[in-house]
C-alpha cells in the first residue's frame, strides 16, 4: 500500500477587504463653566471602536470619535473643551462568518470644527472604515510516497515520481500586541511653569522593525507637542515640543533573522500629564502612550511538491486537486518626498511658526505594470505666531497630494498587499513674505502577497497491471518528439523510463525537441532482455 508523505503549510487565505465611510454630525453646547467662544483654533481628533460583531455576511462596527478643541476666548486667553460623537454601521462583507479573522480600522478622512455663535460649535467628520477578513488554512501538500506493505515483495512496484520545485510562503505568527512608551520630560529653564494644560498632541513617528532569535527588535520616535498657559497671573501662552526615541526588544518565539517581519503600528493610549519638579514647580510633563502592534511573521520555503507517479509495472490511478499557496512578491520600504510651498497671508503676517505636524490620507491602491500605484496626500497643520494683537496664535491646514509607484514584479489585480503609512523628517520654514516652504518624506512600508494556485496530488491508487494488455503493446517503437513534448511525458505514455530513453538513444541530456526521432524500449521487455542475458 502506497503511503502519501504530507507537509502541511499554515497561511491566511484572504476572503474580503470592504470599505466604507460614515459622516458624523453633531452640535455642542459649551458648558457654563467655560467662557464664551470668540475663535476656533486647533481641533483633532480620534476613532476609538469596539469589538466587532460578526454575521454571517455582515459585519457591526461600534465606535465614537474622540474630538478636542482648543478656542480663543471672547476676554483673551484660551480653552480646550473635548467630547465624544458615537456611531453604530452595519457592513456587508460576503463570505465572512464569524470564525474569521475579521479586523476593523477606523480613519478619520476630515474633520471640521466650526463656532456656530459663542456658546455653540459643531463637529464634521467623515470616517473611514476598512474591514479585513482572513481564514486560518492549513495546507497539506504530497512531497514523497511510501511503499511499506511491498518493501519485502520479491515484485515491489517499481515506481518513478517527477518532482516539482515551488517557492511559498508559510504564516509563521499572526498576533496583536503592545509596546508602552514612558519618558519624562523636563521644561528648559527658559519657558515658564506649568499653570494649566491647554493642547496635547502624541503622535507615533516612523516605527522601524527587525526580525532577531526569539525576539523583534523596534526602533522609533514619538513626537510630543504639548500647548500650557504659564504659571503667572498675567496667562502666558507657552509650547514645548520633543522628539523622543525608544528602542527594545519585544519578545517573538519562533522568530529569526531569515524571516519576514511585517508590523502595523497603531496609538491607542497617549497620557501626557504635568507633574511638580524637585522645588514644587509644575516643570515636568510625563508622557504615557501605548501602541498596538498587528505583527506578521512569514517564512519562505521551497517545496518540493510531488508532481506526478507512474508505474512500469503497475496500474497508477492519481486524484489530483488543487492548492492555494502564497508567494512573497516583494517587501520593502519606500520612500515619497514632498515639497511644496504655502502661502500664510490668509491669517496675517506670520511672526513664527511654532509648530507643524502631518498624517498621510490614502486615496486609492491599485495594482498597476509591475508597481503598485498609490496616490494620497499630506495632511499639514501649522500652528503660527501672527501680528494680530486679538488673534495672536492661528493654525493653517492644507492638503498636498502625492503619488509613488512601489516596484513589484508580477503584480496581478488578485494580489494581496498590506501597506502602512506615516510621515518624517517634517520642516516648516519662513521663506520670505509670507509663503512657508514644507518638506516632508512619507514613508510607505508595503508587503506583497500572490496567491499561487497549482495542481496537488491528493490520492494514489495502486492496482496489478493487466499482463494481457502489457503484453499487446509493441515492445520497441520509433517515437517522433512533438511540440510540448517532455521526456518525462514520452516515458510515462510509453510504459519506460526517462532513464531508459537517455541510455538507449546516447541522448546529452533529458532536454528534447520537435522533431527528434526516439527508440522507445517497453520497460518489461527490455527488464525481460536483461534477465535472459544474466540467465545465459
Amino acid at each position: 500500500m502506497l503511503e502519501l508523505v504530507r507537509q502541511q503549510i499554515q497561511m491566511n487565505r484572504w476572503k474580503n477587504q470592504v470599505g466604507t465611510q460614515v459622516t458624523l454630525d453633531d452640535d455642542f453646547i459649551i458648558p457654563d463653566t467655560m467662557s464664551d467662544a470668540d475663535q476656533m483654533i486647533l481641533s483633532a481628533g480620534e476613532i476609538q471602536l469596539e469589538p466587532l460583531k460578526i454575521q454571517d455576511g455582515r459585519v457591526l462596527v461600534r465606535g465614537k470619535l474622540d474630538f478636542h478643541v482648543l478656542y480663543r476666548r471672547e476676554e483673551g486667553g484660551m480653552q480646550t473643551l473635548g467630547g465624544s460623537i458615537p456611531f453604530e454601521e452595519p457592513v456587508n462583507v460576503p463570505d465572512v462568518n464569524a470564525q474569521d479573522d475579521v479586523s476593523a480600522g477606523g480613519y478619520l478622512e476630515d474633520l471640521n470644527a466650526e463656532l456656530i455663535h459663542s456658546r455653540k460649535f459643531g463637529i464634521r467628520a467623515v470616517v473611514r472604515l476598512e474591514i479585513k477578513a482572513e481564514t486560518r488554512m492549513d495546507t497539506e501538500v504530497t512531497v514523497d510516497v511510501a511503499d511499506r506493505e511491498n518493501e519485502e515483495s520479491d515484485d515491489p512496484p517499481k515506481l518513478l515520481m517527477q518532482h516539482r520545485k515551488l517557492e511559498v510562503a508559510g504564516l509563521v505568527l499572526h498576533r496583536k500586541d503592545t509596546w508602552r512608551m514612558k519618558e519624562e520630560l523636563t521644561l528648559s529653564p527658559s519657558k515658564p511653569a506649568i499653570g494649566r494644560m491647554l493642547w496635547t498632541q502624541v503622535a507615533l513617528g516612523n516605527m522601524q522593525v527587525r526580525p532577531e532569535d526569539g525576539r523583534a527588535h523596534l526602533e522609533g520616535v514619538l513626537n510630543v507637542f504639548v500647548i500650557y498657559e504659564g504659571e503667572s497671573g498675567e496667562e502666558t501662552i507657552s509650547w514645548m515640543e520633543e522628539s523622543i526615541p525608544f528602542s527594545g526588544d519585544l519578545e517573538m518565539p519562533g522568530c529569526r533573522p531569515d524571516l519576514i517581519l511585517a508590523v502595523s503600528p497603531k496609538l491607542i493610549h497617549r497620557g501626557v500629564e504635568e507633574k511638580p519638579d524637585y522645588d514644587g514647580e509644575m516643570r515636568q510633563i510625563e508622557v504615557d502612550a501605548i501602541a498596538e502592534l498587528d505583527v506578521r511573521l512569514y517564512e519562505e520555503k521551497e517545496l518540493e511538491l510531488l508532481a506526478d507517479l507512474y508505474s512500469t509495472n503497475r496500474e497508477v490511478t492519481l486524484e489530483i486537486g488543487k492548492a492555494c499557496f502564497d508567494q512573497i512578491l516583494t517587501h520593502n520600504a519606500g520612500k515619497c518626498r514632498v515639497a511644496e510651498k504655502l502661502d500664510l497671508g490668509k491669517i496675517g503676517k506670520v511672526l513664527q511658526i511654532c509648530h507643524s505636524s502631518g498624517s498621510v490620507k490614502l486615496d486609492a491602491v491599485e495594482p498597476g505594470e509591475e508597481v503598485l500605484s498609490i496616490d494620497g496626500a499630506l495632511e499639514v497643520q501649522l500652528l503660527c505666531l501672527t501680528d494680530e494683537d486679538d488673534r495672536p496664535i492661528q493654525s493653517v491646514t492644507e492638503l498636498f497630494p502625492f503619488h509613488y509607484d512601489a516596484s513589484a514584479p508580477g503584480i496581478h489585480p488578485d494580489s494581496i498587499w498590506y501597506l502602512d503609512s506615516n510621515t518624517e523628517q517634517l520642516t516648516a520654514v519662513m521663506n520670505g513674505g509670507n509663503l512657508a516652504e514644507i518638506k516632508a518624506v512619507v514613508n510607505l512600508d508595503v508587503l506583497i502577497l500572490q496567491p499561487v494556485t497549482c495542481p496537488v496530488i491528493e490520492r494514489v491508487q495502486v492496482e496489478e497491471a493487466d499482463r494481457k494488455k502489457m503484453r499487446e503493446l509493441p515492445g520497441i517503437v520509433g517515437y517522433l518528439v512533438q511540440e510540448g513534448d517532455t521526456l518525462w511525458e514520452i516515458a510515462k505514455r510509453f510504459h519506460t523510463t526517462p532513464e531508459s530513453i537517455v541510455e538507449g538513444n546516447g541522448l546529452n541530456s533529458d532536454e528534447v525537441r520537435a522533431g527528434d526521432c526516439l527508440i522507445l524500449v517497453k520497460e518489461i521487455d527490455r527488464q525481460a532482455v536483461t534477465t535472459a542475458g544474466r540467465s545465459s
